[in-house]
């Protein structure tokens, strides 16, 4: 009987473990309420204390701020005065302990010391682009696009530039006519009047510190700001112009009225606008603008203009370009320009004289493609890294120019410029140390999949590893440079705090433990990190989910990360949670998931990063078709059972899987898909694709709509009806297609309250419902 009783009792256990291991779509698409409300946006007190983070572990309605000290066993909510406190922007004056920062209208001080909060400056406008100047206690700080001085110690406060809006309100001078010379030759009155004018004027004192207005017309006025000295202040205008804006409608209000509102552009040579930068001489009260036509390489054509016949005889002119705020070195000897051409292919770093507005170019950049990689932000209005070293006439900033994305120095005084990392691999993260004399660096030198952390001495150049475990590691220093705050993450490992001391194979000390019981009650894949050749030779990265032998059916579905540029095959844990949650799911039931980091992605430098140029839908979509062979020659996988899906970009490449490999795969799902890249935005899809004006074949072959008639396979099509990145508008058009060329083998689910990433988990569950049962349905049963 007690044999049988234990027996009974053993069944009941295991029965329980493996039901507890089996996962359901309606909790874990439920997405961080399941996994566990993971800690963010972390920082340090001022004095280095002080550990603050935004968290939420009890389920409430939204983050709160918590604190951490060293000593204590769990972190503690923070009050609402202290979190208020520690989310400001705070500027020094380089090492004062003087802090200032700035809310709303007004600015105030705090001081290490004695820990005074100090109310500096009110308004009922606004305040922003704080700056420190080099006197002590001055602070420079803009309101209604303008510089304004305040001397701390003096309590002065001084307008530096008198920006304004629209034309010159001068009377024009009165015209010489034959009837005002005929009253001044007959009339001595008419004569006295002017001379007593004149004596008026010649005695009267109205000369004046006030600077003159300066009038911008109809132009933005942008990227004010400062010299240290205060005594010229830069800014660039931008011409106004008028570009059609998308509208999207919205069905489910409040009020049971559909509301319309804009979106965005859509991409075309009528988003360029003319901009120049100005400079304003504070002590000559004067302004004049750069003229950037000497600038190497301005008038280059791209490439692709000689595939045209209407380009090539069109006159050479300069290229539209951006000039960024300067970065100056301490004393503001030195101002430092960062110039991107407004269709992105180059990119200029300038020395800029103030003092005449004449410049001396430093460095070119070029990319036929798209100028883009870390430290170098793929868009025109974007700045990238730079910076002054501790002898104030080095400056240090980023390339492309092996390939991958580097660090570099240009000392402006002898001309020199070194290149301080090497390899086939990235710096993805600069950080300058206090005394500007070493560098801390994220680089991906382990593995693409990594983010691990070194020093590194500017006189020697030699990488000392910090954090190199396998991972990702984002690191905040303390403000003495002592020790680390750590976000860290694994493939199969949610974020969590850490700290840990500022040396050579430090551990880490966990600090945050967010994950839910539920969560933790599945013994969650580690997913392979592979790696398979392309057709073309290029090595692919990809993260394989393989089932046990004695569950596999022999189906695999292909996972397409989205946003193209992204990176997911790597060794930390995934923004796409949900997604990495469904392929276990899906790996319980059999399934072999592969999910590849496509030509594009990040991580991988340049040639990876530009592979889609021009063709959106080749590269991208032939190495999903190699990820399937891969499968089928290595996994034990039938060629004929193979899905694929993605969102986004995912689902844009899903599209063009479907509709120009339709024999590649059974069945698809596309989510929140772009299916005609005329109809995306400006930024984003004129690196890759350049412009419908000038590039229309670009367009037409890269666009899932012109393939429609070739849609064999089961296509499920899903989509926000408020998506305001991807307009619901696009799958409408794309679903009228289908009905005109008599297609029967689609359907599209709708979701009316989602945009382009859904919040509602029964959004959640309904979608990845219909794609399960999509998968089940024309894989499993061939």
């Amino acid at each position: 009987m007690m044999k049988k009783n234990i027996l009974i009792l053993i069944c009941i256990f295991f029965s329980s473990f493996f039901q507890a291991q089996v996962l359901k779509l309606e909790e874990i698409m439920k997405g961080n309420d399941f996994i566990g409300n993971l800690p963010e946006n972390e920082r340090w007190s001022l004095d280095g204390t002080t550990i603050y983070f935004d968290w939420n572990p009890n389920k409430e309605w939204g983050n709160s701020t918590y604190y951490w000290k060293k000593g204590m066993k769990a972190p503690q909510k923070a009050s609402k005065e202290e979190a208020k406190f520690s989310k400001f922007r705070f500027v020094e004056k380089e090492g004062s302990g003087m802090y200032y920062w700035m809310d709303k209208g007004q600015i105030f001080s705090y001081t290490i010391k004695d820990k005074r909060v100090k109310k500096i400056y009110q308004n009922n406008l606004p305040v922003s682009n704080l700056q420190i100047g080099k006197e002590d206690g001055v602070v420079f700080f803009k309101q209604s696009d303008n510089i304004f001085k305040f001397d701390t110690k003096l309590g002065s406060l001084v307008q530096l530039t008198n920006f304004k809006k629209g034309k010159s309100e001068e009377k024009p001078k009165d015209q010489q006519s034959f009837l005002k010379d005929q009253q001044k030759e007959l009339f001595q009155f008419v004569r006295d009047q002017e001379e007593k004018e004149k004596w008026n004027g010649a005695n009267e004192d109205s000369k004046s510190d006030f600077p003159k207005p300066y009038f911008v017309g109809k132009n933005t006025i942008e990227s004010v700001k400062v010299s240290p000295k205060g005594d010229f202040v830069t800014f660039r205008l931008r011409e106004e112009s008028e570009v059609k804006q998308e509208e999207m409608e919205v069905f489910i209000t409040t009020d049971g009225y559909n509301k319309s509102k804009d979106t965005k552009s859509k991409v075309s040579t009528n988003n360029f606008v003319n901009t120049k930068m100005g400079i304003f001489n504070v002590a000559k009260d004067t302004v004049y603008t750069v003229n950037f036509s000497s600038l190497s390489h301005i008038q280059d054509t791209p490439e692709y203009f000689k595939l045209y016949e209407k380009n090539k005889n069109s006159d050479k002119k300069d290229k539209l370009i951006v000039a960024q705020a300067p970065i100056y070195n301490e004393d503001g000897s030195y101002a430092i320009v960062e110039i991107r051409s407004q269709d992105n292919k180059d990119r200029w770093l300038v020395n800029l004289n103030l003092e005449n507005g004449n410049f001396k170019e430093i460095e070119h950049q070029h990319d036929e493609a798209w100028i883009g990689g870390p430290g170098i932000p793929s868009y025109a209005f974007s700045s990238g890294t730079l910076g002054f070293l501790a002898d104030n006439e080095t400056v240090y900033f980023q390339s492309e120019k092996t390939g991958y994305s580097h660090l570099y120095t240009y000392n402006l005084r002898t001309n020199k410029k070194v290149q301080l990392t090497n390899g086939n691999w990235e710096v993805r993260g600069v950080v300058l140390s206090k005394d500007k004399k070493a560098f801390y660096l994220t680089t991906n030198q382990t593995h693409p999949g990594n983010r691990c952390f070194y020093k590194m001495n500017v006189s020697d150049a030699v990488l000392q590893p910090i954090l190199t475990k396998d991972g990702a590691h984002e690191v905040s220093l303390s403000p003495d440079e002592k020790t680390l705050l750590v976000r860290y993450s694994y493939k199969n490992k949610p974020w969590e705090l850490y700290w840990a001391s500022n040396k050579k194979g430090s551990s880490l000390e966990q600090i945050t433990f967010s994950t839910t019981k539920e969560f933790e009650s599945y013994k969650w894949r580690t997913p392979e990190v592979i790696t398979f050749k392309a057709q073309d030779g290029t090595p692919v990265n990809a993260r394989l989910y393989k089932p046990n032998a004695n569950q596999a059916n022999k189906a695999a579905v292909i996972f397409v990360h989205g946003a193209g540029y992204l990176q997911n095959a790597h060794n930390y844990w995934s923004t796409y949670h949900r997604e990495y949650m469904f392929h276990n799911l899906l790996t319980d039931l059999g399934y072999t998931v592969l999910d590849i980091d496509y030509r594009g992605s990040d991580g991988y430098g340049r040639d990876v990063r530009t592979g889609i140029y021009r063709f959106m839908g080749g590269k991208d979509l032939s190495d999903q078709i190699d990820g399937k062979k891969f499968l089928v020659q290595n996994c034990n996988v039938d060629e004929n059972r193979v899905g694929i899906y993605g969102g986004s970009y995912g689902g844009f490449i899903t599209l063009m899987a479907m509709l120009t490999a339709p024999k590649e795969f059974v069945s698809g799902a596309a989510l929140r898909s772009v299916t005609d890249w005329a109809h995306y935005n400006h930024g984003y899809t004129g690196n890759i694709l350049n412009f419908p004006e000038t590039d229309p074949e670009a367009y037409k072959k890269s666009s899932p709509i012109y393939f429609a008639n070739n849609l064999e396979g089961n296509l499920l099509m899903l989509h926000g009806m408020v998506d305001d990145n991807v307009e619901y508008k696009d799958i409408v058009r794309l679903s009228q297609r289908f009905i005109e060329l008599g297609k029967k083998k689609w359907s599209l689910a709708s979701f009316p309250v989602e945009s382009h990433g859904f919040k509602e988990t029964y959004s959640w569950v309904d979608e990845y419902g219909r794609i399960l049962d999509l998968f089940n349905s024309t894989l499993l049963n061939k």
